[in-house]
């Protein structure tokens, strides 16, 4: 243990942000699991919270050992991994598990579920580095840098569409962050969105006026969006009213650990509104202090991004960086209704095995990429002794 401690290197801040997450997650997950314990596991809360700790340690396991290798390798690496993803939600999208009306999961032997939108997600963004930093020569060419650019994000957000909005706009969100950080040429960078915009519209018009029986997860998000505008009775509304009350009886310090009514009432408190049942419990100031970890972890991210000297590690930082705290404010946005129901779960946080694996893994190659800058630091300042002396 001493060796492994010893061994840890990178930010210690997000360390301790990651190590702050975790604990919140562990006891929020206890604490909202016991329908679903009393539901199919003869109400064995120890069942949910075994399992949920075997999912933590082996993200902080998965961390670690991600935070060790220098984060270059992670170019090559998901330059092969995208040649991989892509298949995979292809896959998915035909053979997938039906849930909810969508196909998002593999069905995997030993009963287990792998969602490739998550690969998906994290591949892509360190793609997109990869590239950002090849083609800064040709940053303005539109045939050299921002094809290449731009057909893997079609491809991939397209794959990730029909089953999952969200992901796939929140996807297509962070990419054009990144494109346009990547000082790519803004005539293509504001042609490609209302392009993107334009093709959105045409394809949801078609569905919308599909018969309802084809529309399949269309329905579904058509449902939350009326629902969200004119806030009239459907099941993501009764969703948003048990968070809200949630929160509202929450006052200012909460109802205390494992107190929480609403979790008996509230669809999935364990993953999608997971913060509604924080906020019961630990109150406002609770929900304050998730808003400030994640707040505080894109501020260390930034951080070394103004400090790193690389290209590739800043384009890579900012990237999974924003992707996480962009999703982490859907998540809390849609439990205090500005956002229609999006089912995101909160990162790091929510229940879940990918999602908090893949999580694990973005957050080390940040890790990663703060211990290469740790250690230059280092070996100037050994430099700069030397010739002092």
């Amino acid at each position: 243990m001493a060796n492994v401690l010893k061994n840890i290197k990178g930010d210690k801040v997000i360390w301790t942000v990651v190590f702050l997450l975790t604990i919140i997650s562990f006891l929020a997950v206890y604490s909202s699991t016991g329908t679903l314990a009393w539901k199919y596991k003869g109400g064995n809360t120890e069942y949910y919270m075994l399992k949920h700790a075997i999912i933590l340690f082996l993200g902080l396991l998965l961390m670690y050992f991600a935070h060790l290798i220098k984060y270059t390798y992670y170019s090559r690496i998901f330059q092969i991994a995208l040649y991989i993803a892509v298949p995979l939600l292809l896959i998915t999208l035909i053979f997938g598990l039906n849930l909810n009306e969508a196909k998002r999961v593999l069905q995997l032997p030993f009963n287990l579920t792998f969602q490739t939108s998550d690969l998906a997600k994290i591949t892509l963004i360190i793609y997109l580095a990869r590239i950002l930093t090849k083609k800064q020569d040709q940053i303005k060419d539109f045939k050299e840098a921002f094809i290449p650019l731009m057909i893997p994000v079609l491809i991939v957000c397209g794959l990730i569409f029909p089953a999952n909005f969200s992901t796939a706009a929140l996807l297509f969100t962070t990419s054009m962050v990144l494109i346009f950080i990547g000082r790519v040429k803004l005539t293509y960078f504001f042609g490609m969105i209302a392009i993107g915009l334009v093709a959105l519209i045409i394809a949801l018009s078609i569905l919308y006026y599909m018969p309802v029986e084809k529309q399949g997860r269309l329905a579904t998000w058509k449902s939350r969006i009326e629902s969200f505008i004119d806030g009239g009775e459907s099941s993501d509304n009764y969703q948003v009213e048990q968070a809200k009350i949630a929160i509202a009886s929450g006052y200012p310090f909460g109802k205390g650990p494992g107190n929480s009514t609403q979790r008996n009432f509230l669809p999935h408190p364990y993953s999608d509104f997971i913060f509604a049942i924080i906020v019961e419990e630990y109150g406002l100031a609770g929900g304050f202090v998730i808003v400030l970890l994640y707040l505080i972890l894109f501020y260390r991210a930034v951080r070394i991004v103004t400090k790193i000297p690389g290209t590739f590690g800043s384009f890579l930082t900012i990237g999974v960086s924003f992707s996480l705290v962009f999703q982490a404010m859907i998540n809390m946005g849609v439990a205090v209704n500005i956002l229609p129901v999006t089912g995101q779960p909160l990162p790091l946080v929510s229940m879940g095995g990918t999602s908090i694996w893949f999580t694990s893994l973005a957050i080390g190659i940040i890790l990663s990429v703060s211990k290469d800058l740790e250690n230059n630091t280092v070996a100037l300042e050994t430099v700069n002794n030397d010739e002092d002396e």
